[in-house]
């Protein structure tokens, strides 16, 4: 077939002279454009009913793969799409964020917990749900112990929630360390000292959630003057989100300084780190996908799946039994909706990451599997996760724990120099943060309510339109210092209390209020509760949908907010 063509070509000009150069002319630039616009059709499993659902599976892989590797080793091309970037360098480092430095010391005022803790007050808590949302948790229960004037006894893990995970605190965390750089802001204890444990067992109390200090004066500190020992339990985002900067600071101090790994997983997440920077010549993107099944059916959205993806997460749905039938159209259009692997990986060449780059992404099993991720890898090949990036010997220590495994991945996503989230759930909130605290790293959080609509149309543009117009749409969700986040915000995305300028002129104090202005100037919808001073009325739990939603922009909880509530 191929033969018959090229002999047919060349039969087609006869007669030598400017016709023939003007044909051959034309043909080379109608391939060269076709070369240049990387596949922007439907893709996937479409169902006939839903014909401009956007789908995870092009409608024809074999043409979207061919195209694609084209564009990546025509040498033109790859100059207008960049085996780097389109934008330059920019795309890679916030030069801004040079400006700015994570600043969480204690002020002099602040007193030592020796001065700050009672005798005869211990709190005990356990953190509910999977790594990061246990993580919030840890962090709270500090500050909440500082507001008690209480010893803090080292938080329990929940072990038997949907996670099903047997670790406790020290096989995840260096609890030495914990309570040793702690010390002067809290009292922390291993376990009940004997004489207190053997009186009676500990108080049990659930506290609303985004508990002010006045709302645990009020609810927790009557039963703990009483009983010696209270614990709280499905402790999460059980503390305002807004507190007086000392207290905020003290939450930096333990979420950016005092909670880290163990050796071990330190060691084989540093290990990780280190072969994706000898593959990648030394810097990578991280992605969270989060495109798992719980993800999707717990999102409500329809991905062009057929029937056989409505029943199969459908059936996952009917875990929540509080969770509303959802309207999938309805849900795109706010932005609920996360972008499939290969509208991720179009985004992300659109604003300029070339084929060249490499991508570690950090997810569990990706529904639809090799099929749903095939256009993500055909975009960038140079694909990798700690599965592939160590032995099965490796691994074989974390691989029964779920949270472990998810420690390996906050490390390399920490430590990349472009981290990407696709729901901006527990661990995108605490990367982002955390990141923004040390130094704003690039982290990038597709727009989806804009990002969406585009898919839909996005046979009907030019290349050069769709990556102008996803350039547009994502100015503000790049990760830039004093960036305007569309919706609501809570403090582990946004430690602006403990964000401040680098400036002789300027104290630490008017750093951190002149940052808070610039977040806060022209936001349409301001969270209340963010800005919240005063305690929840006796009885109310606010332990709505709201504590969650950021408005523009996929925010859905990780599978145990909503079932341990």
């Amino acid at each position: 077939m191929g033969s018959r063509r090229r002999r047919r070509y060349h039969g087609g000009c006869a007669a030598p002279g400017v016709a023939c150069w003007a044909v051959a002319l034309l043909l080379l630039m109608l391939a060269f454009h076709c070369v240049l616009s990387p596949p922007l059709g439907d893709g996937g499993r479409n169902d006939p009913s839903r014909p401009q659902s956007p789908t995870f599976v092009s409608n024809n892989l074999g043409e979207l793969r061919r195209n694609v590797l084209a564009m990546g080793t025509n040498a033109q091309a790859s100059n207008v799409l960049g085996d780097g970037s389109k934008m330059g360098e920019e795309l890679w480092d916030s030069g801004a964020g040079n400006d700015f430095y994570g600043c969480s010391n204690a002020s002099t005022e602040f007193a030592g917990a020796e001065a700050n803790t009672e005798s005869n007050r211990y709190l005990m808590i356990e953190a509910s749900g999977g790594l990061n949302q246990q993580r919030t948790g840890i962090i709270d229960a500090v500050v909440a112990a500082r507001i008690l004037k209480a010893t803090l006894v080292i938080p329990k893990l929940d072990q038997k929630s949907f996670w099903e995970d047997s670790s406790d605190f020290s096989d995840i965390f260096d609890a030495h360390y914990f309570i040793s750089s702690l010390s002067k802001d809290v009292k922390i204890i291993q376990q009940l000292p004997d004489t207190i444990s053997k009186k009676s067992l500990p108080y049990k109390i659930r506290v609303p959630r985004k508990c002010t200090p006045l709302c645990y004066d009020n609810r927790v500190l009557p039963a703990l003057l009483k009983k010696n020992v209270v614990q709280l339990t499905k402790f999460d985002y059980r503390v305002s989100n807004r507190l007086e900067t000392y207290l905020q600071k003290l939450r930096c101090r333990v979420n950016y300084h005092a909670l880290r790994f163990t050796d071990t997983i330190h060691k084989m997440g540093e290990t990780l780190v280190q072969r994706m920077r000898e593959k990648s010549g030394g810097r990578f993107i991280a992605l969270h996908l989060r495109f798992e099944p719980d993800m999707l059916a717990f999102s409500g959205c329809y991905f062009g799946g057929g029937e056989t993806e409505r029943r199969e997460l459908g059936t996952i749905r009917k875990r929540w039994k509080t969770l509303h039938e959802a309207n999938s159209d309805r849900e795109r259009r706010h932005g609920k909706c996360p972008l499939t692997p290969e509208e991720v990986g179009l985004m992300l060449r659109a604003l300029g990451f070339g084929r060249g780059v490499h991508i570690y992404v950090a997810s569990g099993d990706v529904y639809g599997g090799e099929e749903t991720l095939a256009p993500l890898k055909a975009l960038f090949p140079n694909f990798y996760s700690k599965e592939i990036l160590a032995s099965k010997e490796e691994l074989e220590p974390f691989l029964p724990f779920s949270s472990r495994m998810a420690a390996l991945d906050f490390v390399v996503c920490d430590q990349s120099n472009v981290f990407v989230t696709n729901n901006n759930g527990n661990m995108a909130r605490m990367l982002a943060g955390r990141r923004r605290y040390f130094g704003h790293k690039r982290t990038i959080r597709p727009n989806t309510r804009k990002l969406n609509s585009l898919f839909l149309n996005r046979t009907s543009m030019s290349w050069d339109r769709f990556a102008s117009e996803v350039q547009t749409f994502q100015k503000g969700f790049m990760g830039e210092p004093n960036e305007v986040e569309p919706g609501r915000g809570g403090f582990y995305e946004y430690p602006l209390d403990c964000i401040c300028k680098k400036s002789k002129a300027r104290t630490e104090h008017k750093d951190t209020t002149d940052i808070m202005e610039n977040h806060l100037a022209g936001r349409e919808d301001c969270d209340l509760d963010f800005l919240e001073h005063t305690p929840l009325p006796a009885g109310s739990s606010n332990e709505t949908e709201s504590d969650y939603s950021h408005g523009n922009g996929l925010d859905i909880p990780e599978i145990d907010d909503v079932i341990s509530d």
